[in-house]
């Protein structure tokens, strides 16, 4: 058992190591020591609160987390890297479900109801607005992982009157906080059980209401949604790192909403709500040109002859861990004087920095690796690019059809260069839903087939 001086010495020095590991996870030279910063602040948090004062059944507690352990253990060593974005989504479910059981924990809690005047309204109204806000997360992340995993349809579910009815439901929600904190004992129960029941409904329904393409934002934001709601449980439990930490996730979350929303000229309010004040577009514009195919040795040809080569990749790569063998392709073209570089869309994958992890993970050169706006003035300049697995991103219909439904979003702008070779397993379309007239455009070629095969083939001509 520690004293409460040093819990609040440890859960200090703890909110400094999460700060620092949010500072690391700001670039990929220094994400490795962000993570570790961000599992060292997390193994004081819990030694402290558990061994803190108060606290009863450290053998139960201990237990517990063995077992939880094992289990996160187990279920990440299995997770391929293509179902990272399913992982991430679900557990933004689990905060939620936390959050929900706190507040009712907290509100059956006797002591609760002993508290008066103004210290019991702030107590209940975080209680309220803790479970409101953790029901929603938890629903509202179930759909985001079905979507992800293909077990729901990406495209929204939009229904006339949907905004309004939400905003009905928020209102109700509202008027059950007041009649919920002037309950006296137990009395606020049942309005707390139906408000909990229409945060459940809302989560699922301004999920659903949200399209594929714009998936990647709102895994961001049920992250913030998952933060906020532990910082309503931290209140609800009087501990302050909870508040802290929850704030900082947050926070950051919101931030990186706003900023891959700005990525995608997406207007924030719209992606979260789900079209709200969308523009209706009409039916795609016909698609003008040939598709024309190689084969793999024309492919290297193609590169064998560039001075510089641009690769761009989607979730395609991820799909087929090509990320390994294109390391390789990467190594013989340098090797024979060639430039070679990335370009990152982002929001490419299914998570925001997916395509930054998987190049990482096969140790490709930080320096390599360029944003879209960085790469997209040098595409003129470029002999060839290569679209691994990518569609969406690297859709002109964005920039040049006004009925497309991802007109506006910034894009990689691939066809200025002179070559483009894409690869892909079929003429199918992307996430998003759309058509992409590259595949028509006269410097295009298609490369069918698995994208990891394919890159293996293209590296035995090169070598060859």
């Amino acid at each position: 058992m520690i004293s409460t001086q040093i819990q609040t010495a440890a859960y200090l020095f703890a909110s400094i190591l999460f700060i620092l590991s949010l500072g690391g996870l700001s670039s990929q030279e220094s994400a490795k020591h962000g993570v570790f910063y961000g599992i060292a602040g997390m193994i004081i948090t819990i030694l402290a609160t558990v061994f803190g004062a108060g606290v009863e059944g450290h053998i139960y507690i201990i237990v517990a987390i063995a077992i939880a352990s094992v289990i996160g253990i187990i279920v990440a060593r299995k997770v391929e890297m293509t179902a990272m974005p399913q992982l991430v989504a679900i557990l933004h479910s689990f905060v939620g479900l936390a959050a929900v059981l706190v507040g009712f924990g907290s509100y059956l809690d006797p002591a609760t109801h002993l508290l008066q005047g103004a210290e019991h309204n702030i107590h209940f109204v975080e209680v309220f607005v803790g479970v409101f806000i953790g029901a929603i997360t938890f629903t509202g992340s179930i759909v985001a992982w079905g979507k992800l995993d293909g077990k729901i349809r990406s495209k929204p579910l939009l229904y006339k009157g949907r905004h309004l009815v939400n905003i009905i439901l928020v209102i109700t929600s509202v008027i059950l906080g007041v009649l919920f904190t002037m309950a006296e004992g137990n009395e606020g129960l049942p309005f707390l059980m139906i408000m909990t029941a229409i945060a459940l409904f809302i989560g699922v329904m301004l999920v659903m209401a949200i399209g594929g393409a714009d998936m990647p934002v709102v895994v961001s934001m049920l992250n913030s949604y998952s933060g906020w709601a532990a910082a309503a449980a931290g209140f609800m439990l009087g501990n302050d790192l909870l508040i802290v930490t929850g704030a900082l996730v947050g926070s950051s979350g919101a931030i990186l909403s706003i900023i891959m929303c700005n990525a995608m000229n997406r207007s924030f309010l719209s992606v979260i709500f789900g079209g709200f004040g969308e523009v209706m577009h009409g039916s795609e514009a016909d698609m003008v040109g040939e598709v024309t195919s190689i084969d793999h040795e024309a492919a290297a040809e193609l590169l064998k002859n560039a001075q510089s080569i641009v690769i761009v990749p989607g979730y395609g790569m991820a799909v087929a861990k090509a990320q390994y063998p294109v390391h390789d392709m990467v190594d013989i073209l340098k090797k024979a004087g060639k430039q070679v570089r990335f370009g990152i869309h982002p929001v490419a994958g299914r998570l925001p920095g997916h395509m930054n992890v998987l190049l990482a993970e096969a140790n490709v050169s930080y320096d390599l690796v360029l944003e879209m706006d960085e790469i997209n003035e040098d595409l003129p300049k470029t002999d060839v690019v290569m679209v691994i697995g990518a569609n969406d991103i690297v859709n002109p219909g964005a920039e040049e059809d006004k009925t497309s439904p991802i007109y506006g979003m910034p894009v990689i702008q691939v066809w200025n260069a002179r070559n483009v070779i894409v690869m892909k397993r079929s003429m199918a379309v992307g996430y998003a839903g759309v058509q992409n007239p590259l595949f028509y455009k006269e410097n295009t070629d298609m490369l069918y087939g698995d994208a990891k095969e394919s890159v293996d083939k293209l590296n035995g001509f090169l070598r060859g």
